[in-house]
């Protein structure tokens, strides 16, 4: 029986798997911290897998065409500067070479039929992948604020906070977790970060745009540095409940 948390294709992400995973680590939580805020963060991520998943089949019907009508519109500004310049040489000589000022306003001319032409080409030509990035960034920049609300998640959540030596203030926010159900807790922070930095990656399979690309490295580079702070306060937890929270890993 197949897992459908693991790629259709072993070599690539897909949407439909990422999302499995991201199921079941919702079902987890719910089942362990059915009161915590921790649960409506899967939910959101998963809003924006399926945000993407449509937005993809959409897009790619609609780039199509959209590439089509530049290129179309390309061709015309092409055989508009064709014409303009043979225009001008036609002007330039009705009664033989051009002498003096003319040549300056025919140069003049021919400059700016270029440099015109040359903007209208590049923007044309450049304008389905401005769209799609455009896109792309504004869900990756929601992938970027949810890693943040998971970091807040944890903030609070101090290991030194179990110790028999602790000493509250009247500031201090009440844990309410034991030393295992803060393992726990803290492991499914780590799994939402891993998660949306394989969300943000679903970006990187279908684009090879640098400024999206970067924007992905950025957004992995954060979670796992999230997730490192995190690994962080599970190793100061005491060694026996590592060891009983590693060995209840599928349970969790």
């Amino acid at each position: 029986m197949s897992d459908p948390t693991l790629p259709a294709d072993p070599q690539h992400l897909d949407a439909a798997s990422v999302r499995a995973t991201v199921e079941r680590l919702d079902a987890r939580i719910k089942a362990r911290f059915p009161t915590r805020n921790l649960t409506r963060l899967p939910g959101q991520l998963i809003e924006v897998i399926d945000h993407l998943s449509e937005r993809q089949s959409v897009w790619r019907a609609r780039r199509r065409w959209l590439v089509l009508a530049c290129r179309v519109s390309i061709a015309l500004v092409v055989a508009g500067l064709v014409v303009a310049l043979a225009t001008i040489a036609v002007q330039a000589s009705p009664a033989g070479e051009p002498h003096g000022w003319d040549w300056l306003s025919i140069f003049e001319s021919l400059v700016n039929d270029v440099v015109f032409a040359g903007i209208a080409i590049y923007f044309l030509w450049a304008l389905p992948d401005r769209l799609q990035r455009h896109g792309d960034l504004a869900t990756l920049q929601r992938l970027r604020s949810l890693a943040h609300v998971v970091d807040m998640h944890q903030l609070t959540k101090d290991p030194a906070r179990l110790r028999a030596d602790f000493a509250a203030t009247t500031a201090s926010v009440p844990l309410g977790m034991t030393a295992i159900e803060l393992a726990n807790y803290l492991d499914y922070c780590s799994e939402l970060l891993s998660m949306l930095g394989k969300t943000a990656a679903l970006f990187g399979e279908h684009s090879d745009d640098r400024t999206t690309l970067a924007t992905i490295a950025g957004i992995e580079e954060l979670t796992n540095n999230l997730s490192g702070k995190i690994w962080t306060k599970i190793s100061l937890l005491p060694s026996a409940v590592r060891r009983t929270g590693s060995a209840g890993t599928e349970s969790r």
